[in-house]
Parts: C-alpha cells; sequence; structure tokens
C-alpha cells in the first residue's frame, strides 16, 4: 500500500465520518457534550465501516 493509497483512505473514512455525524446531529434532539461524544464515536464507527465493505467489495 502506498501513501497515495492511504491517503485516499482516510480521506474517505473523513468524508464518511462527516457525512454520518452531520446526520447524527440532525437527528438527535438536544445537542450537548455526551451528544456529540456518542455521535463522533458512532460515526467513526459507521465509516469504517462503510470504508472496509467498499474495499472488501471494489478489491482494493
Amino acid at each position: 500500500m502506498n501513501r497515495r493509497t492511504k491517503l485516499l483512505g482516510v480521506a474517505e473514512v473523513l468524508a464518511w465520518w462527516a457525512a454520518l455525524a452531520l446526520l447524527w446531529l440532525v437527528l438527535v434532539t438536544t445537542v450537548d457534550t455526551l451528544e456529540i461524544i456518542a455521535g463522533g464515536s458512532a460515526s467513526l464507527i459507521g465509516a469504517s465501516a462503510a470504508w472496509g465493505a467498499r474495499r472488501a467489495v471494489s478489491g482494493w
């Protein structure tokens, strides 16, 4: 895995994380510190799963 491939993988996870975190913030009713931590963590797990699934399907 070269440097460009790693950078693209990190960018993809960050893009998924941002999209999922935004969705979380739209759906949550109250925004406090605990909700932000929970949403950010859940978004990171979802982003990692999406990246792994895409990588498994595309054979990247």
